[in-house]
């Protein structure tokens, strides 16, 4: 989609990143199975509520894999320092390499990454100025997902009517509420880490900090004008037009600002 593959080798987040599509494939294969298509061919909720479904976890897929594969920002070797705006950059003491302020060096990828969030080992990369706007979707798709699953769970013993056309003899149906305890564990558990991290990124965003710059205390100084929450949030997302925040297919193209406005630490 017009923006470079960044691939990072490290074992520990491939496990991570592995859980996360288990999680997901779990939920977007057994959900429908045990729930919403039975529902569905009983009369029970129209069909438009599956197409949501699947229409979020898709979604919430394309934010994962685009995350995780997005180069965050990673500064070349021998980068080129326009003229006018070489006070604000500075050496690296760790790759002795030029890089914008706010940027950092990640020691588990081995390189500065222009404006890093953090390093995340569920996605296995950088978050940082070129792919934060993907970890923000994919935060927000996977609270979405999980919010409706867990809802589609609890309707489906508490809310809906019983459904009488069933095959005991299938394995989803003979184990139904082991199935359907495992998910909603794992939907409870996904659902408060993720709303606590997109809590603290809102914040980040609104303030226009990264964690990183919080955990340091370097913003205590810093004496920048403070931008409003739109702007913050159209310089992360690459674009004004507030609907296409919510698009993970699209290709990011950074907001032109004045630069000691994005970049004065």
């Amino acid at each position: 989609m017009g923006l470079r593959i960044h691939f990072v080798v490290d074992p520990h987040g491939w496990c991570c990143m592995g859980l996360i599509v288990f999680v997901w494939l779990y939920n977007i294969v057994l959900i429908p199975k045990i729930v919403l298509f039975p529902h569905y061919e009983e009369g029970h909720i129209p069909g438009i509520l599956i197409i949501i479904f699947y229409g979020i976890a898709i979604f919430c897929l394309v934010a994962l894999v685009r995350a995780s594969f997005t180069d965050p920002g990673r500064l070349p070797e021998n980068p080129k320092i326009p003229h006018g705006e070489r006070e604000f950059w500075e050496l690296c003491n760790k790759c002795n390499l030029m890089r914008p302020k706010r940027s950092h060096h990640c020691s588990r990828c081995g390189h500065c990454v222009r404006r890093m969030d953090h390093h995340c080992p569920w996605i296995n990369n950088c978050v940082g100025e070129d792919n934060h706007w993907l970890f923000l979707q994919l935060c927000f798709y996977t609270e979405l997902l999980t919010s409706y699953a867990l809802m589609f769970s609890f309707c489906h013993y508490y809310y809906f009517l019983p459904v009488k056309k069933r095959n005991l003899d299938l394995f989803v149906v003979r184990h139904e509420l082991a199935i359907m305890r495992l998910a909603a564990f794992m939907g409870i558990t996904m659902l408060v880490g993720i709303t606590g991290l997109f809590y603290t990124q809102l914040i980040g965003i609104i303030t226009d900090t990264t964690s990183i710059e919080k955990m340091s205390n370097c913003c205590e100084e810093i004496s920048r004008p403070r931008k409003p929450w739109q702007q913050t949030f159209s310089e992360v997302f690459g674009t004004r037009w507030k609907i296409l925040w919510f698009i993970p297919f699209r290709q990011r193209q950074p907001l032109r600002v004045p630069y000691h406005f994005a970049n004065h630490v």
